[in-house]
């Protein structure tokens, strides 16, 4: 490898240049992904297809966003970067991390005290965290809202309208990845109909009739509460397979019906939860459906019953940070692409009442002064900011494993095939991309969004998630588009479909650091009755208090800002 910065391929991914303090920090992540791209990739193109200039490959985590994170993870930053450098600021709020969490909490902090100085930090280069998500357009229904966004809601002006089919599913592609003939199935008729054209064995069609139709009572002579109790100790996949004995191709098939909205397969979803949600299989237990188990995931509780789950937000979740940012009128000062590398009471924890953040430029460490601080950011990142935090917060902290996730926005030249096809969202049954939809048919551009959960979900939701983000971040984004490319021909070609006259532009956000985990069942077996580590973890430390949605825990938007509130109510009261 000596040659290749002077190579012309080298010259071409601009490894002959000289080497950075970022590049540095950035490590081995950024040449390795330029590398893996090759020169006729473009590395530089996130739109394949497009003429846009110099867009990254990829938009979320990026590699600059994560190299000076994962440098302090493994012991390397401090060796490398001086001391901090004082800017000579002091702020009354410091916010870390600007997401929609973040950036409530600086709108909630300047709502109560108008006149404060607020600085936001974030290691991304835009405001927004994953409120940039393509999929963040929808959140629960308002019936399920907690107060705090709510209220924000209301004071903003913001109307959510309600969306009765959205997140529905039309067609499921049993993929070649899992059965032996591709097919392609509508299910929008009765189940014995669209279940009779699936590529499955008899009596795994036999089964499934038999799971959406009539399913037995696989725990017969047991209570409700003993029944419920059984499922919390089962996922889905295995009270398909053990407690109802089905085939193995009915579990197979059913097996991504989580995958987008959760994450992970229904090898981790519990069985409790499935329930829940609705999926096929418990009519014959008798339980009640008019209210949720003591079991159930915090989320599948609050929305139980809710009839539309699904809401719109005008401009998505990023329109209510939008909304938020106008409201603060350029009060709160954000410095984007700028990772926080410590956060220190000035003090004891007991007794201090200002503390000191640094953070990296770039080129070089540089510190502000705080009243306070708040970090809305990933908790499994707040001990290598702040090691001096006590032992059991640090190992709590450390429990919140992200599930990672990705999303591709296709800009497409029409929705011809869509149309004849008549599919506009479809389920897939083990090919990478999980779910692919149309998202926009107008006289200003066709888009279609795909969503896949790279999650080993074999492995469990902690150890399946860190090994799919590993396996995430080797994947290079000329991979991703081709696979991308590949499934809507797969799901199209058959109304006439060609990518390579009907694809306009590929857009690639990579989210290896995605869904913050809800306790469920059976994984978490402190779960209802507690304690559970996100009350150990978010407890405030001195001037520092945790926000973000992995207080919560839980991916919605809503216990997103509700963690922001505490936190804010924590350090100003």
């Amino acid at each position: 490898m000596g040659d290749i910065g002077r190579s012309a391929a080298g010259r071409e991914l601009g490894m002959g240049r000289a080497i950075s303090r970022r590049d540095f920090f950035d490590g081995v992540a950024v040449t390795a992904g330029a590398a893996a791209l090759g020169a006729s990739g473009g590395a530089g193109t996130a739109y394949a297809a497009s003429s846009a200039p110099a867009a990254p490959a990829f938009r979320g985590n990026t590699s600059q966003a994560l190299g000076v994170l994962h440098a302090l993870r493994d012991g390397r930053f401090w060796q490398q970067a001086d001391p901090p450098v004082p800017t000579g600021e002091a702020y009354d709020l410091v916010v870390v991390g600007a997401g929609l969490s973040g950036v409530s909490a600086a709108h909630e902090w300047l709502r109560r005290h108008p006149g404060a100085r607020v600085l936001i930090l974030d290691n991304h280069d835009t405001i927004g965290g994953h409120a940039q998500r393509p999929g963040s357009g929808s959140v629960a229904a308002p019936v399920s809202w907690t107060p705090e966004f709510r209220e924000l809601l209301d004071r903003l002006g913001v109307v959510a309208a309600p969306c009765q089919e959205c997140g529905a599913d039309d067609s499921v592609m049993c993929d070649r990845e899992t059965f032996p003939v591709e097919t392609l199935v509508s299910t929008g008729a009765s189940a014995a109909g669209w279940i009779g054209r699936l590529p499955v064995a008899d009596a795994a069609r036999q089964d499934l009739i038999r799971l959406h139709t009539d399913p037995p009572d696989p725990f017969p002579g047991l209570g409700p509460e003993a029944k419920q109790e059984r499922l919390a100790d089962l996922t889905y996949s295995r009270y398909l397979l053990d407690s109802l004995r089905v085939h193995p191709d009915a579990e197979r098939f059913h097996r991504t019906l989580p995958s987008a909205s959760w994450g992970y397969d229904t090898r981790v979803l519990g069985a409790v939860d499935a329930w829940g949600l609705g999926y096929p299989g418990f009519g014959g237990l008798g339980l009640d459906e008019g209210k949720p188990s003591r079991f159930s995931a915090p989320t599948i509780a609050k929305e139980w019953g809710v009839t539309g789950r699904v809401a719109h937000l005008p401009g998505g979740v990023h329109g209510l940070v939008r909304a938020m940012l106008d409201a603060m009128g350029g009060r709160a000062r954000f410095r984007l692409s700028s990772p926080v590398v410590s956060v220190r009471n000035d003090g004891p924890p007991e007794t201090a009442t200002t503390a000191t953040v640094g953070y990296f430029d770039g080129h070089e460490v540089r510190s502000v002064g705080a009243g306070a601080v708040i970090l809305a950011c990933w908790h499994s990142v707040v001990p290598y900011l702040v090691p001096d935090l006590p032992g059991a917060q640090r190992t709590a902290l450390r429990a919140a494993v992200k599930t990672p996730l990705v999303e591709a926005v296709v800009r497409l030249r029409s929705a011809d095939a869509w149309r004849r096809l008549g599919v506009s969202r479809t389920r897939w049954t083990g090919a990478y991309w999980c779910m692919s939809e149309l998202t926009h048919d107008s006289g200003d551009g066709v888009t279609a969004r795909l969503v896949a959960a790279p999650s080993r979900s074999e492995l469990g939701p902690a150890e399946g998630a860190a090994a799919g983000r590993q396996a995430l971040l080797r994947t290079p984004y000329a991979m991703l588009e081709f696979g991308a490319r590949d499934q809507l021909a797969r799901l199209l070609g058959a109304g006439g479909f060609d990518p390579g006259r009907d694809v306009e532009a590929v857009a690639v956000y990579r989210w290896g650091h995605g869904y913050s985990p809800e306790y469920c069942r059976p994984w978490h077996g402190f779960h209802p009755d507690g304690p559970s580590p996100a009350e150990a973890a978010r407890r405030r430390f001195g001037r520092i208090g945790l926000a973000g949605s992995d207080a919560a825990p839980s991916a919605r938007a809503d216990a997103a800002v509700t963690a922001a509130h505490r936190a804010v109510g924590e350090l100003s009261g």
